[in-house]
């Protein structure tokens, strides 16, 4: 047994000596018996870590087997194999593994990839820990920040304003809804995530007739035409709120990170989500800009108008590459139920 353990000792500190001649290393000197030793050389201490997963046992019973034999090979088997509870998850190639997105950090890539080609450099075999989620890539969430950018319009029982010629009708072009949005993308499944966060959103309903003058009574909120003998050169309702969105996708490129216009992150193909929102509205008012004997003038009121405090709705976002789009339907009115028009707000444009 002393010829053992001492043979032990003696493999273990070539192997270690050959691996670390060029670098300074620490070293664990643990003794077996009254003449042998077993020799640990640590380099990098943030391999400490990974020694509190290796099975000691098996590593041991593999390397007496090969001493009882007089074999002096080093052991054929990867030393990942010794990693206690270690499952193969993902054959990829050396082009893969360099990809920041599928692997969390450098110390990961390092410490579970193995190379089993004739020259080490074609594929590589990843492992995971069951035992250590922080280790499983595929589970990852990422933080990203989002601008959605578009414009917005309201429905009337269906139909839009634009049909009964209202004086509250929307002007397509300058009712700009803008977002800005903090937004975790969380892998499910292999393509299938989850994205949600918050943000602030900006409805601008810039009307039609630019003597659109929103009033407020305490009965409830209406709409006329200004009667004042100014001239008039815009007129329009903002509405801010603070939400929330849950939305489920599809990524058929299997991006870990959402892509981006901006980011440098473009996905490998089509993707496609739909989820629920809600919002809180934290102001709102009226802007008006006309002017007098050639002075502009701008007028603003900040009130309530009788607008909901809450909006919910649906979110259906798509996208390819860089590119998302968005479609946002409110399912609640604009209004308190009587205390104004009948209106469901919509927003629709892109993401950057």
């Amino acid at each position: 047994m002393k010829k053992i353990f001492a043979s032990i000792g003696l493999f273990t500190l070539c192997i270690l000596t050959s691996s670390f001649a060029q670098k300074k290393a620490d070293t664990v000197v643990i003794r077996v018996g009254e003449a042998s030793k077993v020799i640990f050389a640590i380099h990098d201490k943030k391999d400490l870590e990974t020694l509190k997963h290796y099975n000691f046992q098996s590593l041991m019973e593999d390397m007496i087997t090969k001493l009882d034999k007089r074999d002096s090979t080093q052991l054929k088997k990867p030393v990942t194999s010794y990693l206690k509870d270690t499952v193969v998850d993902k054959v990829v190639t050396s082009s893969e593994i360099t990809n920041s997105e599928e692997w969390p950090t450098e110390a990961d890539r390092a410490r579970y990839r193995e190379g089993n080609s004739k020259n080490n450099n074609d594929r590589f075999v990843t492992y995971s820990s069951s035992s250590n989620s922080r280790n499983n890539y595929s589970r990852r969430t990422y933080s990203s920040f989002n601008i959605d950018l578009g414009t917005n319009n309201y429905l009337e029982n269906g139909k839009f304003p634009d049909d009964a010629n209202s004086v509250y009708t929307v002007r397509p072009w300058g009712s700009w809804y803008v977002a800005l949005n903090s937004i975790q993308r969380t892998r499910l499944a292999n393509k299938f995530y989850l994205e949600w966060g918050g943000g602030v959103s900006w409805y601008n309903f810039k009307f039609q007739n630019d003597k659109a003058l929103l009033t407020k009574d305490d009965v409830k909120s209406s709409f006329s035409a200004d009667g004042r003998n100014y001239d008039f050169n815009k007129s329009k309702l903002t509405v801010v709120y603070v939400n929330f969105s849950l939305v489920p996708m599809l990524d058929f490129g299997g991006n870990n990170r959402k892509p981006g216009l901006f980011s440098g992150r473009h996905s490998r193909g089509f993707r496609v989500g739909a989820g629920p929102y809600v919002g809180y509205r934290i102001d709102s008012y009226t802007k008006q800009v006309y002017s007098i004997n050639g002075d502009e003038k701008v007028e603003r009121h900040h009130d309530p108008y009788y607008l909901n405090n809450i909006r919910y709705g649906v979110r259906f976002q798509f996208g390819f590459k860089g590119t998302d789009f968005f479609i946002n339907y409110d399912m609640n009115d604009l209004f308190v139920a009587n205390k104004g028009p009948q209106l469901n707000a919509f927003s629709f444009g892109i993401t950057l």
